[in-house]
C-alpha cells in the first residue's frame, strides 16, 4: 500500500476535474450496481503511464460533448477494498493498473488495459474513449 499522503495529488489530477473518489467497497457497489445510465471508472495508480497517458487522456476525453453520467475513480495501492470491488465488476478482465472502464447499465462495455494505455499518447486514449461515449453514452 502506497502512503496516501504521497498519492492525494495523483488523485485530486481527477477528482478536482469531477470524478467521485469511490474509497470504500460499498461505494462502488452502489454505483456499478446501477441499471441504468452509464459509468467511467478509472482505475488510478502511481505509475509514469497514468501520470503521462491515462489521467491526462481521460480529462481530455471527459470535453466531449456526449459524456458517462457519472465519472469515477478508485486508487490501486490505496484503497483496496474499492479497487478490489470494481475489479469484480470489471471481470473477465485481470486485474490492471491503471484501466478504465465504461459501464452501461450495469454492464462492462468498453475496456482499456494497462497494455492499451502504457506506450500509448494521451490523444490516443482520449480518442478511444470518445468513441466510446459517442456509442454508449
Amino acid at each position: 500500500m502506497y502512503p496516501e499522503h504521497l498519492t492525494i495529488p495523483m488523485e485530486k489530477d481527477l477528482t478536482d476535474f469531477g470524478f467521485e473518489g469511490l474509497k470504500t467497497a460499498e461505494a462502488v457497489n452502489e454505483l456499478l450496481s446501477k441499471k441504468e445510465g452509464t459509468v467511467l471508472v478509472v482505475v488510478n495508480s502511481v505509475c509514469g503511464c497514468a501520470a503521462g497517458n491515462c489521467r491526462p487522456g481521460v480529462k481530455m476525453a471527459a470535453q466531449n460533448a456526449k459524456l458517462p453520467d457519472n465519472m469515477a475513480t478508485v486508487f490501486a495501492g490505496v484503497d483496496k477494498a474499492a479497487v478490489d470491488q470494481a475489479r469484480a465488476f470489471m471481470l473477465p478482465y485481470p486485474p490492471s493498473s491503471p484501466s478504465i472502464a465504461l459501464f452501461k447499465e450495469g454492464r462492462l462495455v468498453h475496456f482499456l488495459e494497462r497494455h492499451h494505455i502504457e506506450g500509448n499518447t494521451a490523444d490516443a486514449i482520449a480518442a478511444n474513449l470518445k468513441m466510446a461515449f459517442d456509442k454508449f453514452c
